[in-house]
């Protein structure tokens, strides 16, 4: 294991969280808040910090960067930038435990959403633009900005973009890595420019518009509002939201494609279609079977239950209504949704619809295999075949997730919460969600829970937004050995 090329990496990795939380002091200033001196203080520690570890270790051999090191260098960073990026919250003191500071700071850079804060509104403002900029690192992964800018220090990145991105697909549209990366995080920007732009038109300040297009194409659902969207009372922003929700669940590779006018690759997607599909068929089932709400209209309703549907599909979590409140059919529905995800490649957490596709497909299968067992019948995705190693790779992946989450949900039971909280928290932490059922809800939050608790959902965050594998790795005697 080359350590040094490791430290040399968060090194690096600091410095760059440093400069990013220095953005809100402007906010700050215009607000006459008290947080400049927070924010300063955090800024420089962190960037000293990383400092001294980049250039203690500058000689380290960037040749040796392996599969190993990048699975490492992508956990510990994870972890470490939330340690760093807690401090702000700290020394101002609107966070005064640990704990809570971690778990919120770990909720933005995992895009998770879920929070520990009673009153949001009391945030000043450069610390309240800071947790949106977590889910906005987060979101695209600062692992794969840092890799636009490491081959100029001589580091190659393709070990650390495939422990970054994990997924069942690799739709590389540019060879090197390099141009991957800015090309992933010019469209990135373009959309987030483009919301802040809408929101802004459609009645809120620009301070609300871009903190909420930050954490909208994060998938995060940080808000700047203790109601959450739901303050907004807008149809206009409303549908802003759920278009660029939409947006931010769809695999980037095909926004890069829309961008060349190269239309026909939605046609061949299959993620693609059963995205729109399942969401048409969610949005539909709840609205029509069971009403959402006896006082909502036609319209209404139906916006009301595509907002929540491509909310927690994309693993967002915003809240425009207390959905714990509408009928048992819909409440079922909004859980099993805490399990779906957005597409590969996308900002979204969750298992991903790549992979509920394989394995419903796999399934199908199955059944003509029995009937003719002599038959090679493989799985096709994007019109073409499926290895076995990838099929193989799917069932654990879910089996897996399936089994974290239920461990979860006992574990937090013991704790002494209630079986809808306990099966709502480990849910939505291992999905990257935000909201979950019981008294972490729509309309709650986290900050009753105990500090074990939230230390182990703080572990649920990371190995959800990193894809199991890649933190589970670390535990693994295989791992270590040479």
């Amino acid at each position: 294991m080359n350590y040094k090329i490791i430290i040399n990496i968060i090194g690096f990795l600091l410095i760059l969280t440093g400069i990013l939380m220095l953005p809100g002091i402007p906010f700050s200033i215009y607000y006459g808040h008290d947080d400049i001196s927070a924010i300063v203080i955090s800024s420089v520690v962190t960037i000293l910090t990383g400092i001294i570890l980049w250039f203690f270790t500058k000689d380290a051999d960037k040749q040796q960067l392996g599969k190993r090191e990048g699975y490492l260098i992508v956990t510990l960073g994870w972890v470490i930038m939330s340690v760093f990026g807690s401090i702000p919250f700290i020394i101002h003191g609107s966070i005064t435990s640990f704990s809570d500071a971690f778990f919120e700071t770990m909720s933005g850079f995992t895009t998770t959403g879920a929070t520990i804060l009673t009153d949001i509104e009391k945030l000043p403002a450069g610390l309240l633009f800071w947790r949106s900029m977590t889910q906005w690192i987060g979101g695209m992964g600062i692992i794969v900005l840092s890799l636009a800018i490491m081959p100029l220090l001589g580091i190659g990145g393709m070990q650390l973009f495939s422990a970054e991105v994990p997924g069942i697909t690799k739709d590389k549209f540019h060879p090197r890595v390099k141009e991957t990366a800015k090309r992933l995080w010019g469209i990135y920007v373009i959309l987030t420019v483009a919301e802040t732009i809408l929101l802004f038109i459609g009645g809120l300040s620009f301070f609300d518009a871009i903190n909420h297009s930050l954490t909208t194409m994060a998938t995060g659902g940080f808000s700047t509002k203790n109601a959450s969207t739901a303050h907004f009372d807008s149809i206009f922003v409303q549908y802003v939201f759920i278009i660029f929700m939409f947006f931010a669940g769809m695999n980037f590779t095909l926004h890069y494609h829309v961008l060349h006018k190269n239309f026909d690759v939605f046609k061949k997607n299959s993620e693609f279609k059963f995205y729109v599909t399942f969401l048409l068929f969610a949005t539909l089932s709840i609205m029509f079977i069971h009403r959402p709400h006896h006082s909502f209209n036609l319209e209404e309703s139906f916006r009301q239950t595509l907002f929540h549907v491509t909310s927690l599909v994309t693993t967002t979590g915003y809240v425009s209504s207390d959905y714990e409140n509408w009928a048992p059919f819909s409440r079922i529905m909004f859980f099993i949704l805490l399990f779906i995800g957005g597409c590969t490649g996308s900002t979204g957490g969750g298992i991903k619809f790549a992979r509920h596709s394989l394995l419903l497909k796999n399934s199908w299968l199955e059944f003509k295999r029995l009937i003719h067992p002599r038959a090679i019948i493989p799985v096709r995705f994007n019109d073409k075949a499926v290895g076995l190693e990838i099929i193989s790779n799917v069932q654990a992946f879910i089996i897996i997730y399936i089994f974290i989450f239920v461990l979860g949900a006992l574990i937090l039971s013991i704790s002494g919460l209630d079986f809808f909280t306990a099966i709502g928290a480990s849910a939505t932490c291992l999905g990257n969600v935000g909201p979950g059922l019981g008294i972490v809800g729509p309309v709650g939050n986290f900050s009753s829970l105990s500090d074990l608790s939230k230390w182990i959902l703080s572990f649920f965050m990371l190995v959800g937004r990193l894809e199991l594998f890649t933190v589970l790795l670390l535990f693994s005697p295989a791992f270590w050995k040479k």
